[in-house]
């Protein structure tokens, strides 16, 4: 297998450049909006795009969508209503000209591989959402295709059959010599199914690196927060601090040195044992608090509070000067 070199653009909605090296996996992260679905959408085919995207010496941009090696799973599943489990998987072979005595045993193959073989008989609207989601998995990989596309595969799903499946993927995927690229708006699936992690924000790539080196060094506010901390940009350099170290209260901190914001209590939550208080500050910053000190403090939307976090408290780095773009071997 050989790896997968992107430069791409679809108009108005997003631009991204980078490599991904065979058999990795790289988590596609980002706010709402930023251009993740629509990016792996272009790349199968289902969007036009502008560019290259080159898999094993083949631009997939210059070739029809069916001809290319890409396996999707959608939010949705998608699949067949009026075909089995092991028809909806045996579809794309059998579409390609396999066998169909072949390509059932394919099918079959696969769906015993992800704990559903005796289910093969079913169809979608029999399945639960794990089962079905497991189907549609399998559909895609069957064909063993150069690239896999997952888009949000874990939305919807009960949180124990989410990870159960997750825990799956990422073993299956262990094993994939291929390139697979993973949108997700949960910061689990790159910290333990990813290699790397590929943030986008507004339509262009913010940040690449290994999951440590994003939730260490965040570039932007939204991965600071599946991460859980606070990122503020001074100049040329972030700083980070942790949700922990915010001290809030009611009238402007004084004694020793403070970083300091004011702004309106805009959410409070449980978070653990502790209360997590979402303020609108410049930019918008969470604390936690114990029970006791929100009671006290009266925090509920529209509260008018300052926030404060010690010298000591804080983490800084450079903004990376040099453009994100290439994962590493």
């Amino acid at each position: 297998m050989t790896g997968l070199e992107v430069d791409l653009t679809v108009p108005g909605r997003v631009t991204a450049a980078f490599t991904a090296e065979p058999g990795s996996v790289l988590a596609i992260i980002g706010p709402n909006g930023a251009g993740k679905s629509t990016l792996v959408r272009a790349l199968a085919g289902l969007l036009p795009a502008e560019g290259r995207a080159v898999v094993g010496g083949t631009d997939l941009l210059s070739i029809p969508a069916r001809e290319r090696q890409v396996g999707m799973v959608f939010q949705g599943q998608l699949l067949f209503p009026h075909l089995s489990a092991v028809d909806n998987v045996a579809f794309g072979p059998r579409s390609r000209g396999v066998p169909r005595a072949d390509a059932d045993r394919a099918a079959q193959a696969w769906l015993d591989r992800l704990g559903i073989g005796e289910l093969a008989a079913r169809r979608p609207q029999q399945l639960s959402g794990g089962q079905a989601q497991r189907v549609a998995i399998a559909r895609a990989l069957v064909s063993e295709p150069r690239l896999l596309l997952l888009d949000e595969p874990f939305t919807g799903l009960d949180v124990k059959v989410a990870m159960a499946l997750r825990i799956e993927l990422g073993r299956h995927l262990a094993a994939y010599d291929g390139v697979t690229l993973l949108v997700t708006h949960h910061a689990l699936d790159a910290l333990t199914i990813a290699d790397h992690v590929l943030v986008l924000d507004e339509g262009e790539v913010a940040q690449i690196g290994t999951p440590s080196e994003v939730s260490q060094r965040p570039r932007t506010e939204h991965v600071a927060r599946l991460v859980g901390l606070n990122v503020v940009r001074e100049e040329r350099t972030l700083t980070a601090f942790t949700p922990e170290a915010v001290a809030v209260s009611l009238d402007e901190p004084v004694g020793s040195p403070r970083l300091r914001w004011r702004g309106a209590v805009v959410d409070v939550s449980p978070h653990g044992d502790a209360v997590r208080v979402l303020v609108h500050a410049t930019p918008d910053l969470i604390a936690d608090v114990t029970p006791a000190a929100a009671t006290e403090l009266g925090l509920v939307p529209g509260r008018e509070v300052w926030l404060s976090v010690k010298e000591t408290a804080v983490r800084r780095y450079a903004i990376d000067p040099d453009p994100p773009g290439t994962v590493a071997p």
